[in-house]
């Protein structure tokens, strides 16, 4: 009947689509190695300054972008952690200020009582006068750390932790098992944390405030528990971490070779930092301990034993976002190199801090990965694309 009704029935107009209508990018996930690169060009370009006009635009750039490029998984629900956790270490200095470093300014808020110190803790101060010189140094400081925290936490928010396991050298395989690992504890926490709120809403419970922590907090912990042994069988199963039938002399030779390299990384950075040193023990030494701990690092690689399945390519899109972290890193140092006095205003005088061309140009570029990279692929509407 249903195959009849369907021969004889009218048939069913196809959109033709307009010749001038934008055609629509196709949703894909992009390489997780991409997102990296761009956070850590934002967490640069905040490192150079301490100015909260930049600091603000930053935040607002990788909240943007996580927002229009951020799918449905897991790890894309933990970003408003890494918010609440600025919030927190921005709070935490300024309290900071006022405990241990109240009174150097001019302009003096409140004056709390002071503590006295015995004579070998001369230099430190509990409490007394709080001066807004202070805590807007404070501030500045929280803000520029709590701006590095954020950017990163775009990039974890992004970027698929699984998946950047196979982008990483043989070498390091076991060292970033772990660290994704860890990774994704964070945005697990979150999303069990949101099932668990949920199933209790369902369920008539409406306690809230330390009454609802214990009903909380023992069902996510056994849930954490349960994906951790789940995890943990199944890497074992593919088996992660299993190396191939290599000789002892290799081995050593291997380790010896990138013990040796990161001395040498050691001794030229050293070398080069202090003024003093000998010229060989700067780039010949940096130089030659890179070349050494890459070439155990891939000897190394060969012991692992893996496959890829539909490995992940560098194209335009993953090239453009990468791109963009690190123009926005490379425009506020030579902002900086400009006019080092508007990346890091001062606290006395007071004064209001200002923008530079510069740097409204690198947080324009910062936010281009809202537009460049492709739509995520989601299933919120049961199709590739959908939501």
């Amino acid at each position: 009947m249903t195959d009849r009704a369907t021969v004889t029935g009218t048939p069913t107009p196809v959109p033709v689509p307009d010749a001038g209508a934008p055609v629509s990018r196709l949703p894909r996930a992009l390489h997780p190695g991409a997102w990296w690169l761009w956070a850590f060009g934002l967490a640069t370009a905040a490192s150079h300054t301490t100015n909260p006009l930049p600091l603000a635009l930053l935040i607002g750039t990788a909240a943007f972008v996580v927002v229009r490029r951020r799918g449905d998984a897991p790890w894309a629900l933990a970003f408003r952690m890494y918010l609440l956790l600025g919030t927190v270490i921005v709070a935490m200095r300024v309290v900071f200020r006022i405990v241990f470093g109240g009174g150097q300014g001019e302009h003096i808020l409140v004056r709390l009582p002071e503590i006295p110190l015995p004579e070998w803790a001369a230099g430190i101060r509990l409490f007394g006068p709080v001066a807004v010189e202070e805590l807007l140094g404070g501030f500045y400081d929280g803000l520029r750390l709590a701006t590095m925290l954020i950017c990163l936490g775009g990039a974890n928010a992004l970027a698929n932790p699984k998946r950047l396991l196979k982008a990483v050298p043989g070498a390091l395989y076991a060292v970033s098992t772990a660290v994704v690992v860890a990774l994704s504890v964070a945005p697990q926490l979150v999303e069990s944390v949101l099932r668990v709120r949920r199933a209790r809403r369902l369920r008539g419970g409406s306690g809230k405030g330390l009454r609802a922590l214990r009903g909380v907090a023992l069902p996510v912990l056994a849930d954490a528990l349960d994906r951790s042994l789940a995890l943990a069988a199944a890497m074992d199963s593919r088996g992660y971490g299993r190396t191939a039938a290599v000789p002892t002399g290799r081995r050593a030779v291997t380790g010896a070779l990138v013990l040796a390299g990161l001395v040498g990384v050691c001794v030229g950075v050293y070398g080069l930092l202090d003024a003093t040193a000998p010229d060989y023990l700067g780039g010949p030494m940096l130089l030659g301990g890179l070349a050494t701990a890459l070439t155990g690092m891939l000897i190394a690689g060969r012991q692992v034993v893996r496959s890829r399945y539909r490995p992940d390519r560098w194209r335009l899109a993953e090239l453009a976002v990468a791109g963009c972290g690190l123009a926005a890193a490379a425009l506020v140092m030579l902002a900086g190199s400009v006019d080092p006095a508007l990346l890091y205003p001062p606290v006395s005088p007071l004064n209001w801090p200002e923008l530079t061309p510069l740097t409204v140009l690198a947080v324009a570029v910062a936010v281009a990965p809202a537009w460049l990279a492709p739509p995520p692929a989601t299933a919120r509407r049961g199709t590739p694309g959908g939501g």
